[in-house]
């Protein structure tokens, strides 16, 4: 998260400032509001829309907000040497950059506790196309999807809004789908043990068919072999079925050499030594 100062300490820090723009940034604070549109300008100062946005884009271009989507504003912590508090949690400032959008990969295995690693990026799918950006030191990765990708997100309580998640099974279909969002194959590995007793794998195995690629269930079936998953004999023979005749890659993250399991399917360019390591810790 990310610093904003308490609207008592800023009357004497709003240098650069015109009265009407000290004002619109003072009330949104008292508000605790620190996301905020044109419209929220108009109401705050009375004032014609036309002139809502010259104040927004005049605050843009002094520093004191940032551009988060077209209309939307997000206001910039004032310096260190003023007393702060945080500001909206960084899934909230991602929920306002694209109407149609999810949370997703590392950022959903770290929300859900799948994983103890925060990751430095949040990783966001749209439906269009969006350039990657910083905001207050927080990276924000958007990843494109079809529209047969773009599901099994729900809303979640975060901070005072509400924020689109993908749920345990999308979280983990995901993951498998492309493990180098996710830190490679061997952080999914962990999180499939840590999440085994909360997901369905039926459930995965019925994205991996809506998102129509089987390499999902080739590693999601090799993966509770070598773990020693629970896996019942009708789910095992379901993933079994599933799996299409072509060899996948086990972690694109990692040189494509290695050996070959027909099982599954996969050509193993990763030890199970090196996908099990972190259990020594546990």
């Amino acid at each position: 998260m990310v610093s904003i100062v308490d609207a008592n300490d800023t009357k004497n820090v709003r240098s650069g400032l015109t009265k009407n723009e000290s004002l619109l940034l003072s009330s949104l604070s008292e508000k605790g509001k620190t996301i905020f549109g044109v419209k929220e300008i108009v109401t705050e100062l009375k004032c014609s829309y036309k002139y809502a946005k010259v104040v927004a884009n005049n605050l843009s271009k002094k520093g004191w907000v940032t551009i988060l989507r077209r209309g939307i504003y997000l206001i910039i912590p004032l310096s260190a040497r003023v007393k702060s508090h945080y500001t909206e949690h960084e899934f909230v400032i991602a929920s306002h950059f694209a109407s149609a959008y999810y949370i997703r990969y590392w950022s959903a295995l770290n929300y859900h506790r799948f994983t103890e690693q925060t990751p430095f990026t949040v990783f966001i799918a749209t439906t269009k196309r969006m350039k990657n950006r910083r905001v207050l030191d927080i990276r924000y990765n958007f990843v494109t999807l079809i529209r047969k990708k773009f599901f099994g997100f729900t809303p979640v309580a975060v901070s005072s809004s509400q924020v689109n998640i993908s749920d345990h099974e999308k979280t983990l279909a995901d993951a498998l789908d492309h493990p180098e969002y996710c830190g490679g194959i061997s952080e999914v590995a962990k999180c499939l043990w840590h999440s085994r007793e909360k997901v369905s794998l039926k459930k995965i195995i019925r994205y991996s068919r809506r998102m129509g690629n089987s390499t999902i269930v080739k590693r999601l079936g090799y993966l509770t072999e070598i773990l020693n998953m629970d896996v019942d004999t009708n789910t095992q023979t379901e993933m079994k079925n599933s799996i299409s005749t072509g060899m996948s890659i086990l972690d694109p993250t990692m040189p494509k050499k290695g050996t070959y399991t027909t099982k599954w399917n996969l050509l193993l360019n990763t030890s199970k030594k090196d996908l099990e390591e972190w259990r020594q810790s546990l």
